[in-house]
């Protein structure tokens, strides 16, 4: 199990830019200023699979979307601090999938106004670019600079079982 579950300083920092959904054509995404509890974390993940018998424990999460979807670290990568755990995200109607496969990733999507919602959905369409987290990306994941299509085609390749693992979990 993952003993530190405390929010790294770098995602406070995050949190504190603007997520301006814009009508639709920005990020639909409410940050939390904590990850959130992990009693409330089983609570949740329980639910959201209909089965008692899991626990929450390997997500950290981290926000949600405007209809309650859930953005989390999966802590999948033993050993790792974390900033290179794999970001995914739970749909409220049963959307999932892998956003990311690290946080210097993720800042590159939201650099191209791809949130967690965003990634899950994404068609390799081109997004409008976000200055603010472009900015932030720039000055804290400058070796990470992809498209969003090729930080999503990589997260899905490396962490190819995620739906499937979660899946297997639902009843």
């Amino acid at each position: 199990m993952f003993n530190n579950r405390e929010m790294p300083q770098l995602m406070r920092e995050l949190h504190r830019l603007e997520f301006d959904y814009d009508n639709g054509h920005g990020i639909d995404f409410e940050p939390y200023d904590e990850f959130m509890a992990p009693d409330d974390t089983t609570d949740w993940f329980r639910a959201w699979t209909g089965n008692n018998g899991v626990e929450g424990t390997n997500y950290l999460i981290f926000g949600q979307d405007g209809t309650g979807g859930m953005a989390a670290f999966w802590l999948a990568r033993e050993g790792f601090a974390i900033l290179e755990q794999p970001i995914v995200f739970f749909g409220s109607e049963g959307r999932l999938g892998v956003v990311a496969s690290n946080f210097a990733n993720y800042l590159w999507l939201l650099a191209a106004n791809v949130g967690p919602l965003e990634a899950t959905e994404y068609q390799g369409r081109e997004h409008s670019h976000n200055e603010q987290f472009a900015s932030f990306a720039s000055a804290h994941a400058p070796d990470a600079a992809k498209s969003p299509q090729s930080i999503i085609t990589a997260a899905r390749q490396e962490f190819s079982n995620f739906v499937s693992h979660v899946s297997g979990l639902c009843l």
